[in-house]
């Protein structure tokens, strides 16, 4: 799961641009009948123009909310298109993108990743970006205030003793109820597979018999998801920083014992820098500097950041090593002079779109299968307490399904054995989708290869950490099908140096 960023698509964008992108004719009704071939025309304001001569295009794409019911509601997925820069001979057809979440939307995510995909890839595909349903400008979830969830400064995240235990349990019902009530009848039907179904209602609108795919993060899941239900229509599916084949909710809890460990290397190299961050020269000083910030964040909260914005900083800075210093420097300041500038740039929860990715990121997650108990919840944020008494649970979003109001009887199922060979890949130490997940879910993807990165402790890796080992396979498994003989394994950078 990628961590929540800011995003910038402006609803009233769309509205403007509604006259200027050339939109799909009536849909058919028929649940057999073809989809309609997409139309392309201009995009909304949001999304970023690629690099001269590049162009991208914008449409629609017309589907049923309800697949059981085809001649009900439909609602209109956002589709993107950056044609492929190379000669009609070195075309390999198409290759959707998905960035992450759940609840992260596309359309953009095709301009910016292209961007820096391998020359050989962008010369080769068609890069197709989509909000998948309620993400973006697909009919976007809304779940209001969420149980409180946007309180500036909200409650602290880690219920200590009965009566916080007791409010925590009841935002969560209040945050499901309020999903219920925004979301209304479409509550049911936001799930992985229902967007798996979507994409396969795109190739079909392209013309295209197999479909290239990359996801990161969510997006793996979302990859895998779709090969187990159409795996003769996938072509080359690369799968980058996977989530395993848990259901979500046991997915958090390894997220959140994987960033204990990775807060501990965290504190670590910044002991081994003091003369920089001023936090102390041992990783138990510099343990104690964080824990006197985040017990300030909690007794004095002001402007609203308070532990909840503590906690979101350092999920997000624990991801990726290039925001550590950041989060070192903005620790010291804090504790300096109360300065929380470096502890929350990008706040996921300013702006109506990142509301929206907060939203779907719950919808999609207590969608895709049955939830924990209200018991389960609170005993294991004890047992994460005795693990730390400080851990950080931001990430366990999928707490809320306890209070679901629709309840799935079965999770998401993840690939096939009819799927061709998958290419996965993994940062050996990445704490928000732990390696783990790659190495259960290539036993789901028969043939699948996995590629290493060693040495590395962040999340996201192929044309993102710039390694030449991964992303040279990588491009060329893509443009000639390349599948490596065995298990690959790179070499990463390392911890960040002064």
């Amino acid at each position: 799961m990628t961590p929540a960023v800011r995003r910038r698509p402006a609803r009233r964008a769309l509205v403007a641009a509604a006259t200027a992108t050339a939109l799909l004719p009536a849909a058919p009704v028929h649940a057999a009948a073809p989809e309609p071939p997409l139309r392309f025309g201009a995009c909304p304001r949001s999304v970023p123009a690629p690099a001269a001569p590049d162009r991208v295009e914008c449409g629609w794409l017309s589907v049923p909310l309800d697949r059981t019911h085809p001649d009900g509601r439909r609602i209109r997925i956002a589709v993107s298109r950056v044609p492929a820069s190379g000669t009609p001979a070195e075309r390999r057809g198409v290759l959707l993108v998905n960035p992450g979440g759940p609840g992260g939307p596309g359309v953009s995510y095709a301009v910016t990743k292209r961007a820096k995909l391998p020359e050989s890839v962008r010369r080769s595909y068609d890069v197709i970006g989509f909000d998948p349903r309620g993400t973006g400008l697909s009919a976007p979830a809304d779940c209001g205030p969420m149980g409180g969830l946007f309180a500036a400064p909200g409650p602290d995240p880690l219920p200590v003793g009965r009566p916080a235990e007791q409010a925590y349990r009841d935002s969560l019902g209040r945050l499901a109820d309020d999903c219920a009530a925004g979301t209304g009848d479409a509550l049911a039907h936001l799930s992985t597979t229902e967007t798996a179904r979507d994409m396969d209602a795109l190739r079909a609108a392209l013309g295209e018999p197999r479909i290239g795919f990359l996801g990161v993060s969510y997006g793996s899941y979302l990859g895998a998801a779709y090969a187990a239900r159409f795996p003769r229509h996938v072509g080359r599916m690369v799968l980058d920083s996977v989530v395993g084949p848990w259901g979500w909710y046991d997915f958090d809890l390894r997220q959140s014992r994987a960033l204990l460990r990775q807060r501990e290397v965290f504190f670590a190299w910044a002991a081994r820098q003091e003369v920089r961050f001023g936090l102390g020269g041992s990783a138990g000083q510099v343990r104690a500097a964080y824990l006197r910030a985040r017990r300030a964040s909690a007794a004095h909260p002001a402007d609203g950041f308070g532990p909840a914005a503590f906690d979101r900083a350092v999920y997000r800075a624990l991801g990726r090593t290039e925001r550590w210093a950041d989060l070192a420097a903005g620790i010291h300041a804090y504790l300096r002079d109360g300065d929380t500038e470096l502890l929350r740039p990008d706040d996921p929860f300013d702006g109506a779109a990142s509301r929206t990715f907060q939203s779907a990121n719950r919808v999609v997650k207590c969608a895709d299968g049955p939830g924990p108990t209200p018991g389960r919840v609170t005993a294991d944020l004890r047992r994460l307490r005795r693990l730390d008494p400080q851990p950080v649970v931001t990430g366990m979003e999928a707490s809320a399904c306890a209070y679901w109001h629709h309840k799935p009887a079965h999770r998401t199922r993840l690939g096939s054995p009819a799927a061709p060979p998958v290419l996965l890949i993994a940062s050996a130490h990445d704490p928000v989708t732990p390696i783990e997940g790659a190495r259960r879910l290539r036993r789901h993807l028969p043939g699948s290869r996995l590629i290493t990165l060693h040495h590395d402790y962040s999340h996201g890796v192929f044309a993102s950490r710039g390694n030449a080992c991964v992303d040279d396979a990588t491009a060329a498994y893509l443009v000639d099908g390349t599948v490596p003989a065995a298990d690959l394994h790179c070499t990463g950078p390392g911890l960040p140096t002064p």
